[in-house]
């Protein structure tokens, strides 16, 4: 329920404003004490993205939700990657260093190096941050006083 009334309700009557049938297929939430979407032009991309904190700043919140949108982060951090991904992400590291003619003995090693390099590609607070690279998005947030604690991304699919 949104505001006491069901999705259906709201769907029915954003229907009833714009005289167009309407269906809803998907949708995602997140809560947090402050909660900021961003809509990227075009109306095909947008994301969510829920903080720890009551009153962060617009900008900083709006940042992170363009981060979101930009990026595509596959998780939070290192720690709520599945397991499977991580598997499967070494598995690859592996398999490319020893295509690379790297010696079996440290092939995990390099395999730890580049599943570290896919963390800091794949999860939110890892990722260089889009507005200043030489930062991470974790630090962006500590120097801004905020904690994510959810986000979500989603696309239209085009036809």
């Amino acid at each position: 329920k949104m505001d006491g009334r069901t999705i259906a309700e709201l769907v029915t009557e954003r229907s009833g404003i714009t005289g167009e049938k309407m269906e809803l297929d998907y949708y995602v939430f997140v809560e947090g004490a402050t909660v900021t979407a961003y809509i990227h032009p075009g109306n095909k991309l947008a994301s969510i993205v829920s903080f720890e904190e009551k009153d962060v700043d617009y900008q900083v919140a709006r940042d992170i939700a363009m981060q979101v949108a930009a990026m595509n982060p596959i998780s939070l951090d290192r720690s709520s990657v599945p397991e499977k991904i991580i598997q499967q992400e070494l598995e690859i590291g592996k398999e490319k260093a020893r295509q690379e003619g790297k010696p079996e003995a440290i092939l995990d090693r390099i395999a730890e190096g580049r599943l570290n390099k896919f963390f800091s590609e794949s999860t939110l607070l890892e990722q260089a941050f889009i507005k200043e690279s030489k930062q991470t998005v974790s630090d962006y947030l500590k120097a801004n006083k905020a904690t994510v604690t959810a986000f979500k991304r989603v696309t239209l699919n085009v036809e």
